[in-house]
């Protein structure tokens, strides 16, 4: 990393804050914009890039003035846990229905922190379901199935 650079590890986040918000905006371009009064499909998406750029470049510009921690080893069982977590619950969520897809991710996802606890994992998975019932579901009526169609034969859908 060039002597220049105080702060490697917020000049390398803000390095890839800025490719994927510079990526999403190229994404983006083929939508329709519309206007602030009257939003096309592309005007969303578009402007959380451009802020996700913004942040990029900010994070950037203070890893030039401020000193900060240097660059750590990639941790891969983390990465792949949370990332595939996440693959999981896109995947479960409308045919095992949204109390298995969150357990699954939370549960799976908790797996890559050292101070994981089966106690805390629980604790998460239960109020984050009440949670997501309450705004998804109930608040918002989402069709989202509390459980789902694969559960159907034992009789709890």
């Amino acid at each position: 990393m060039p002597s220049f650079i105080r702060s490697p590890k917020d000049f390398v986040s803000g390095l890839l804050f800025l490719l994927i918000g510079l990526a999403a905006m190229l994404i983006a371009s083929d939508y329709p914009m519309g206007k602030a009064v009257r939003m096309g499909p592309g005007y969303y998406p578009m402007v959380l890039s451009g802020l996700l750029v913004i942040v990029g470049l900010a994070c950037m510009i203070k890893s030039l003035a401020t000193t900060g921690p240097a660059l750590e080893r990639v941790q891969f069982k983390p990465l792949i846990l949370i990332t595939v977590s996440v693959v999981l619950f896109g995947l479960l969520l409308r045919n095992a229905g949204m109390v298995v897809a969150l357990a699954v991710s939370i549960y799976l996802s908790s797996l890559a922190s050292s101070r994981f606890t089966v106690k805390a994992a629980t604790i998460t998975f239960v109020l984050l379901t009440l949670f997501c019932w309450g705004v998804f579901i109930k608040a918002l009526s989402l069709p989202i199935p509390l459980v789902g169609p694969w559960f159907s034969a034992l009789g709890l859908s």
